[in-house]
C-alpha cells in the first residue's frame, strides 16, 4: 500500500513557555527542541509510522537544514531521493512557538518550498502511478499543488488537500473540484465557509459549505471540539474527540491527513476512516514536535479499542 505526499518540508525549531507571548512582549521560555517539519513531510512520516510505504516529494536548500532534513528522513524510513535540491533557495525554516496548554502560534519562511514546480511533478509520476493515496497542502504554488492533483486524479488514487495555510482571498472552486477531500481546521474553514465551526452542527454546515463550493467530500477538524464531515456520496456527520492530555498541537492534523489517507487506501468506508484518522490526530497532541509526535499504528488501535489509555 504506498501513499505520496507532496508538498513542503521545513526545517522546526520550537520553543516552549507558559503561554504564548502577546506582541511586543518577550517570554523567557522552558526549552526548545528541532525537528523534521512542513506539512508534507509530517504528513509523510505519520504515513510511514502507520505502516504505509511512504513516499515524499519535494524541495530543499543546498545549506546544514537541508542536511538535517534528509538525516531525519532516514530515522521515518522515508527515501530522501524524493528531495530535490535547489542550488538558490534555502531550506524552509518553521519557528514555533507552544504555550503550556500545547496551543502553537508559527512561521515559517517557506525558502525552497517556493520553488516547487511542475518537474518535481514530472519526478513523482512513477509514484504516484502506483499510490493508493496522495497528500496535498498549500505550503508551494498553488498551480503545482493543482498540477499533482490532475496528477493523481488521473493515476486513480484518492486526493487528500489539508487547504493550509488558507489564502486570505480564498480558494477558487476549480481547486476544491479537483480534489476528493478537503480537510481544513476550524481557522481554515472559517476563512472557506465565511464562519468559524465550534460544535456538531456548526462543522457539519460548515463542511455542506465547502462541499457546495465544489469539494466532494469536505472533514473539518476542530480539535478539542471535534470533527465533522459532509459529503455528496454519503452521510454528513460527527465525531467527539478522543479526550487525551494534549501538551503540543502543532502536527495533530498532519497525523489526522495521513491516517485518514491510510485508513481510505485500506478500503476503510468514510466513517471509519475518519475515526481512525481522529484517534491518530488526538495522540499526535500528546507527544513534542511535529514529525516526532506522529504515533504509530498500534497506539492509534489501541486507543479506538480502548485498550491503552490516552497519555
Amino acid at each position: 500500500m504506498s501513499i505520496v505526499t507532496f508538498g513542503s518540508v521545513t526545517w522546526d525549531v520550537a520553543a516552549f513557555a507558559s503561554r504564548l507571548p502577546k506582541p511586543g512582549e518577550t517570554l523567557l521560555g522552558s526549552g526548545y527542541a528541532q525537528g523534521l517539519g512542513g506539512k508534507g513531510a509530517n504528513q509523510a512520516a505519520a504515513a510511514a509510522r502507520l505502516g504505509a510505504e511512504s513516499h515524499f516529494f519535494g524541495r530543499i536548500g543546498q545549506d546544514p537544514f537541508g542536511q538535517s532534513v534528509k538525516s531525519a528522513f532516514g530515522e521515518f524510513s522515508l527515501d530522501p531521493s524524493g528531495l530535490a535540491q535547489d542550488r538558490e533557495a534555502a531550506t524552509a525554516l518553521g519557528v514555533i512557538l507552544i504555550g503550556q496548554d500545547g496551543e502553537n502560534a508559527i512561521i515559517q519562511a517557506p525558502g525552497a518550498n517556493r520553488t516547487v514546480s511542475a518537474a518535481d511533478v514530472t519526478r513523482a509520476l512513477p509514484a504516484i502511478a502506483d499510490a493508493k493515496a496522495v497528500l496535498l497542502q498549500l505550503e508551494v504554488p498553488l498551480e503545482t499543488t493543482l498540477a499533482a492533483a490532475r496528477a493523481a486524479r488521473s493515476a486513480g488514487a484518492w486526493v487528500i488537500l489539508d487547504p493550509a495555510p488558507a489564502p486570505q482571498d480564498g480558494l477558487p472552486g476549480s481547486i476544491f473540484m479537483a480534489m476528493d477531500i478537503l480537510t481544513p481546521n476550524e481557522i481554515e474553514a472559517e476563512t472557506y465557509a465565511g464562519f468559524r465551526p465550534t460544535d456538531s452542527e456548526s462543522g457539519q454546515s460548515a463542511a455542506q459549505r465547502l462541499v457546495d463550493l465544489g469539494a466532494p467530500t469536505a472533514i473539518v477538524t476542530m480539535g478539542a471540539a471535534g470533527c465533522a464531515w459532509a459529503s455528496e456520496t454519503a452521510p454528513s456527520g460527527y465525531t467527539p474527540a478522543f479526550p487525551v492530555n494534549a501538551i503540543d498541537t502543532v502536527a495533530a492534523g498532519d497525523s489526522f491527513n495521513a491516517a485518514l489517507a491510510v485508513a481510505l487506501a485500506e478500503g476503510k468506508p468514510l466513517k471509519p476512516a475518519i475515526h481512525f484518522a481522529s484517534a491518530a490526530g488526538a495522540l499526535a497532541t500528546t507527544a513534542v514536535g511535529a514529525a516526532a509526535a506522529a504515533p504509530g499504528r498500534d497506539a492509534v488501535e489501541g486507543l479506538i479499542a480502548g485498550e491503552i489509555s490516552p497519555q
